[in-house]
């Protein structure tokens, strides 16, 4: 005879699955993602349609029973399913987007229509960014987590407290700084972002720096810092070292820093990231 699992060990079996990244039921059956191969996520994702559900009959006599209305009403728009695109394409069609956007808020519009990045379809909120739409200071992460994922805003959860109040151990608040990540949408999993995520994404983000015009820019955390320095060296050896971003025409004084999550792990690490904000302060 099997027997049944207590309320604790429940309890404890969620927390497991929270923290392993499985924070929300997305369909009834499990799913083998090994057995997809090459296939990206996202590429069979598609919203139910209305009139696809069958009508469930209930018990009442036929008399009684309801007609079930087989389309939905003329004023309901249903929302578009997300088609990722090939890594190639998705990239030329986000560098034409991108560039046409006049303002950071015509380039969130267009990043919300884009459906060149599969993470969109399994993210619940786009996460565009926090803080001033103009600063000196440009803070750029790997990308969302859940508590982010959630509020559609980058670090706002543990990791995102911990920032702020780096920021503000050397006289920065919220307002003086523009907030970002590397792709927009939060990974299943929290997984890191794939190349060809972030690909996708980084004319976005491009032209968000341009329309930002900051003096620095900050990469915080590995992730972040290979992306958009285009080099491969893990963060111990790229962080505290000055380098030169172009973008466009500008040329940016940028900075790889940890990341507060890993300092959450590694308190012992805060005396580096501590250094790499002295000279933050030294150049604005």
């Amino acid at each position: 005879m099997t027997k049944l699992a207590s309320r604790e060990e429940m309890l404890a079996l969620l927390d497991w699955f929270q923290a392993m990244g499985a924070d929300a039921a997305v369909d009834e059956t499990s799913c083998d993602w090994l057995a997809r191969g090459p296939t990206p996520p996202g590429a069979a994702f598609a919203w139910p349609r209305p009139d696809d559900a069958p009508a469930r009959v209930p018990p009442e006599s036929a008399s009684s029973r309801r007609p079930v209305p087989q389309n939905p009403p003329a004023d309901v728009t249903r929302p578009r399913a997300a088609t990722p695109l090939g890594a190639s394409e998705a990239e030329t069609g986000a560098r034409r987007i991108a560039r046409e956007a006049p303002s950071l808020e015509a380039l969130e519009a267009a990043l919300k229509s884009f459906d060149g990045c599969g993470l969109k379809a399994t993210a619940t909120k786009l996460c565009f960014y926090r803080g001033a739409p103009a600063a000196d200071l440009m803070i750029v992460g790997e990308a969302p987590g859940r508590d982010e994922d959630l509020e559609g805003k980058p670090f706002v959860g543990r990791a995102g407290r911990l920032l702020d109040k780096m920021l503000a151990a050397i006289g920065l608040s919220e307002s003086d700084v523009h907030i970002t990540n590397i792709v927009y949408w939060r990974p299943p999993g929290n997984r890191t972002p794939t190349p060809q995520e972030a690909l996708a994404c980084r004319p976005f983000l491009e032209r968000q720096i341009e329309l930002v015009a900051p003096k620095i820019v900050v990469a915080v955390g590995g992730s972040a810092a290979k992306e958009l320095f285009g080099v491969a060296e893990g963060i111990m050896r790229l962080r505290g070292k000055w380098r030169e971003l172009t973008v466009g025409d500008r040329k940016i004084q940028a900075l790889a820093t940890l990341h507060p999550a890993y300092l959450l792990r590694t308190p012992a690490a805060k005396n580096l990231a501590w250094l790499d904000l002295l000279q933050i302060r030294s150049k604005l």
